[in-house]
């Protein structure tokens, strides 16, 4: 007989999933085909030295200490670039296949990390406590079909973030303990059981039926390695290569994320945010080259995502404090790419903060809505406008 114990064992070993209490199991439209990747910059990117107003007199008066020199700019027109260390982006850019977005925000602006993401992650409004994350909800309305092994899975992270709440989410930080830990899940047929118990086994028939999808091919040799080229360094690029390699076996997913941490930079900015920027690129080419490999690229969107961005003035340790609207990026192969939202206006800016010109849940809107096909107003409680970011 199997045991609750057991199976929170097994959870509690590493194993995570949330399931719908009462999941409905319809076919959900062939929009969920596409892939989203949400890829959250934790802690809060500084997005003035991510796109960087580098024609800008104000940027360099605020920022004397940790400016990117005009001479590092990797300049997309005459008035921003990107940082150096984003160089891995400039073909994606030069192909118009990134789009960059500046100014995603939300009213009444919460700079606490806990609460903010807490905000991004139910697509609520500031003062708005919500217990789900935004496609928990979706997903229940408009279920994912059964044949998928999740909903979505989480990389590099132990929260479910968007997913929490409901979603079929599974954590896949490593797919060889994911395979090991479902095994702990004894094999057990729901019908003979009390209404608690036969949820207990629907959870558990589930992860079976993830674990089987997600679990990882014995290898042999590194050349059977289902991901080629070189592997990319750090925790992100490993998590792209572990969902490229889950992705390469067939299995399917609506949408993954990938946690990229370290952004609060309140010291010591330059070399902390170099570093990161450089993974996040390194990792975000990877993830191009092997989705172009599979023939997914064009059924790719990728966004990226932060509690909140930093303040324009530079603090006294050479970093940067907690601050309101930030930039960030979306790529893909149908990605119209360019320019979004509004350059920062610095002038006369001092100790102040910037004023958002997209709000985040825009951005839901537009995968909702322009990438998968969805309905998003009962998921956002109103209507968002979806941002033109998508060709057909």
């Amino acid at each position: 007989m199997f045991k609750r114990r057991e199976f929170l064992k097994a959870a509690g070993a590493g194993l995570m999933m949330s399931i719908l209490p009462n999941l409905s199991w319809a076919l959900a439209p062939a929009g969920y085909k596409r892939l989203l990747v949400l890829v959250e910059l934790k802690g809060g990117n500084d997005g003035l030295n991510t796109v960087v107003p580098y024609a800008s007199a104000d940027y360099y008066r605020l920022r004397p200490g940790i400016a990117i020199a005009r001479e590092q700019v990797l300049q997309i027109n005459g008035e921003i670039g990107l940082h150096p260390s984003l160089a891995p982006l400039m073909p994606l850019w030069q192909d118009k296949q990134l789009a960059l977005l500046q100014g995603v925000g939300y009213p009444d602006p919460n700079l606490s990390h806990f609460r903010s993401i807490e905000i991004w992650d139910t697509a609520s409004a500031s003062q708005q406590f919500l217990t789900e994350g935004w496609l928990t909800r979706l997903f229940r309305e408009q279920p994912t079909p059964k044949n998928f092994a999740a909903d979505g899975v989480v990389l590099s992270s132990q929260v479910l973030g968007p997913l929490d709440g409901g979603a079929r989410a599974v954590v896949l930080s490593n797919p060889q303990d994911f395979a090991r830990q479902a095994k702990l899940v004894a094999d057990q047929q729901p019908g003979h059981a009390g209404s608690a118990l036969e949820h207990i086994l629907k959870v558990e028939g589930d992860i079976r039926q993830a674990a089987a999808s997600l679990a990882p091919l014995p290898r042999t040799a590194p050349s059977e390695a289902p991901t080629a080229g070189p592997k990319p360094n750090g925790g992100f690029g490993n998590a792209v290569r572990t969902l490229t390699d889950t992705l390469a076996r067939g299995v399917d997913i609506a949408v993954a994320r990938i946690t990229l941490t370290g952004f609060d930079t309140h010291g010591n900015q330059q070399p902390v945010q170099a570093r990161l920027l450089a993974e996040l690129a390194d990792g975000l080419a990877q993830l191009r080259s092997e989705m172009t490999r599979l023939g997914r690229w064009d059924d790719t969107l990728v966004l990226s995502y932060a509690e909140f961005g930093r303040r324009p003035r530079e603090n006294g340790n050479r970093g940067t404090d907690h601050g309101t609207a930030n930039v960030h990026f979306a790529l893909g192969g149908r990605v119209n790419g360019g320019l979004f939202g509004q350059t920062p206006q610095l002038a006369g800016v001092s100790e102040g903060n910037l004023q958002h010109a997209i709000d985040f849940r825009q951005l839901y809107a537009t995968a909702m809505e322009s990438w998968w096909g969805k309905d998003s107003r009962n998921v956002l409680g109103g209507r968002f406008a979806a941002l033109p970011l998508l060709r057909g």
